[in-house]
């Protein structure tokens, strides 16, 4: 898919930008959008300008979650949905932990219940200052979706997480900040251009293969046990330790100058 409607997507070496372009929904998802999102990062992890991914919102929402008429639809059958099969992963953008590159959600508005879901799963989430988040989940009669019992509870902590997910109480994005569900925030002006200077910074200081392994080896561990874990990231490191970046990085370390490191993709 390279047509979209309910997305705008653009690439400006080394930036591949994705917006959600429902405004007067607040950016809330359809299938088309899910389907186009997908596609988009799909093409963006395969193109080798790419560095980072930047997910934000058109207007004053990043995301409102799914559409209302999604919602009633879904919610209106009396049989349970399928469950995922044994070799797929369950929830909304869980794949964006497996593109081995980074994602930045660049929160410009309200993110609500599913839109939440796509910033937590992001691997960085910039906030501007006029936005908020909120779970929203069990005020819907639902339960908490898509990974968010894994998740929070890993960025704020336990008792946080329960309370975000009980009470689904709509928190700012300062508030997010300091329980550590969102990253940097910035004055509304400042924060899409903030997200993408982020990604250029890391093309001039980072070989992008590090930083994918670097983001795999993270994800993978979260789950891990420290021995295994370490023995995994030694096999990492000496693995990288005589690629081609490596001996870059140390040329350019003394030769005084920035290095030159090798992309991914096609």
């Amino acid at each position: 898919m390279d047509t979209y409607t309910d997305i705008e997507f653009s690439i400006d070496d080394p930036v591949a930008l994705i917006r959600l372009n429902r405004p007067a929904r607040l950016n809330a998802f359809t299938n088309r959008t899910l389907r186009e999102i997908r596609s988009a990062v799909n093409v963006a992890a395969a193109d080798r300008r790419v560095v980072g991914i930047v997910i934000t919102g058109e207007g004053r929402g990043f995301c409102a979650g799914l559409d209302a008429e999604e919602l009633t639809r879904v919610t209106s059958s009396d049989k349970p949905p399928e469950a995922t099969p044994e070799d797929q992963v369950p929830g909304l953008f869980t794949y964006f932990l497996e593109v081995p590159k980074p994602i930045i959600a660049a929160l410009n508005g309200v993110a609500a219940g599913g839109g939440l879901i796509l910033a937590l799963m992001s691997d960085l989430r910039f906030a501007s200052s006029a936005a908020s988040l909120v779970t929203v989940f069990l005020k819907r009669g639902l339960v908490a979706e898509h990974g968010s019992t894994w998740l929070l509870p890993r960025l704020v902590g336990l008792g946080r997480a329960l309370d975000l997910l009980w009470m689904s109480d709509r928190i700012s994005a300062e508030e997010a900040r300091e329980l550590g569900l969102v990253d940097r925030v910035f004055e509304p002006e400042n924060l899409l251009q903030s997200a993408c200077d982020y990604v250029r910074r890391l093309a001039e200081t980072s070989p992008p293969g590090a930083i994918a392994e670097t983001k795999r080896l993270v994800y993978r561990h979260v789950g891990t046990d420290y021995l295994t874990a370490l023995r995994e990231a030694e096999v990492s490191q000496n693995r990288q330790v005589v690629a081609p970046d490596a001996g870059e990085g140390a040329r350019a370390f003394v030769e005084k100058r920035a290095p030159v490191f090798q992309r991914i993709g096609e």
